[in-house]
């Protein structure tokens, strides 16, 4: 049997027409060649440092080498969340992949986490029993990995609008750190023969390091969990929306972001006069736009008591979808 009407394509569902929001549900070209740079210094630099590392039995060298290879992982997992994120919709993934970005940050982030408790529990140990390190070749080494952080750091601060992109570059700036100290604690053990400095050094990087994690893993973990973008005051949206002339209530109300930086809100309106649903929704699309920046609106409308609209009195449909354009 034959049909006037051809099924949609997955093309055709995901497709923005006019009035809808401004933004798609993917990103169309963001660049993976400052990741892939300093994924490739990075790697090739923690082979070095991990063979250097043990060789002078440094443990401020060991854990920037460590931390080298967490760096190199991130970057990779960074690499590899941007080639998905560009993915467009699908009809299993309706909205895209650019939450794989957010996957990935904070995947690196429990790994900077993990990382920090190991630096710390063999600090403690070598402060107990501390051990001999060549000082010498630990501030060789780690004057050049000091040099390759700043230029991978340099390569990523230029492409900094993903969250994933940020993350590795925490990482890098955690990992440049430890560098730093590294070269301290050669210094001194060179020099001096003070050997706890390694450790010493060691434990207060690692807390330098999780402190840069966190602010990531809270932002990647808040925005996997759907919660209320930053800088949108979920209550102060009840608020307008129910002040909108014509709108009796509001309930059900969620707003997330679609993609980092977009924002989009679903709810229900209880309105006067269903015959006026027109008009108000263009009153709401209107107000969320100006005082909140969200430009992604579905609104169902309700009559008074909390009834949705009567299909034989409103036809074609129940809900009400509506964007304003930016």
């Amino acid at each position: 049997m034959s049909s006037d009407h051809a099924a949609p394509s997955s093309e055709h569902l995901h497709a923005h027409l006019d009035g809808d929001a401004s933004h798609g549900h993917f990103i169309e070209a963001r660049s993976q060649t400052a990741l892939g740079i300093a994924l490739t210094m990075t790697l090739l630099f923690a082979v070095i440092e991990v063979v250097t590392g043990f060789m002078s039995n440094s443990l401020a060298l060991i854990s920037d080498a460590g931390h080298m290879v967490t760096d190199a992982a991130a970057l990779g997992l960074a690499l590899l969340a941007q080639l998905i994120a560009k993915r467009p919709p699908s009809s299993r993934h309706s909205f895209g992949f650019v939450r794989a970005e957010a996957l990935a940050a904070f995947v690196n982030s429990l790994a900077m986490l993990a990382l920090v408790a190991w630096i710390v529990y063999e600090a403690a140990q070598r402060l107990a029993h501390p051990e001999p390190v060549q000082g010498g070749v630990v501030l060789v080494v780690a004057t050049i990995g000091a040099c390759i952080n700043l230029l991978v750091a340099w390569v990523l601060s230029r492409e900094t609008q993903s969250i994933n992109t940020r993350a590795a570059l925490v990482n890098v700036m955690g990992d440049l750190l430890g560098s730093v100290a590294a070269i301290a604690a050669g210094a001194v053990i060179y020099f001096t023969d003070w050997v706890r400095i390694d450790p010493i050094l060691s434990i207060f990087v690692s807390l330098l390091i999780l402190k840069s994690t966190w602010g990531i893993l809270r932002e990647s973990y808040h925005f996997l969990m759907e919660g209320v973008p930053h800088g949108i005051d979920y209550l102060q949206v009840g608020a307008d929306l129910a002040g909108v002339e014509g709108v009796l209530s509001v309930h059900d109300l969620h707003v997330w972001d679609m993609s980092p930086g977009h924002p989009a809100l679903i709810g229900h309106l209880e309105i006067k006069d269903l015959a006026d649903w027109p008009a108000v929704l263009r009153r709401v699309k209107e107000m969320l736009l100006e005082r909140h920046g969200i430009d992604h609106v579905t609104l169902q409308p309700e009559a008074e008591g909390g009834l949705p609209l009567d299909p034989g009195h409103c036809k074609p449909a129940l809900t009400e979808s509506g964007h304003a354009r930016r």
